[in-house]
């Protein structure tokens, strides 16, 4: 059985700050890698998406 994300957010950009909201987590710093379109947090299973017309930074 797969987890469904908690939530499912769109970026742009390949490195994304995930910190769970008000009275979430501690801040993390998520990497999507070359080749993968999406990373999930560990804390709050929020899954980032890159949009195709993202810009690697």
């Amino acid at each position: 059985m797969t987890k469904q994300p908690k939530q499912v957010v769109n970026v742009t950009k390949n490195r994304i700050a995930c910190d769970g909201g008000i009275g979430g987590h501690p801040r993390v710093w998520l990497q999507i890698a070359a080749g993968e379109t999406s990373v999930e947090c560990p804390y709050c299973d929020c899954k980032f998406i890159l949009e195709d017309s993202a810009t690697a930074q």
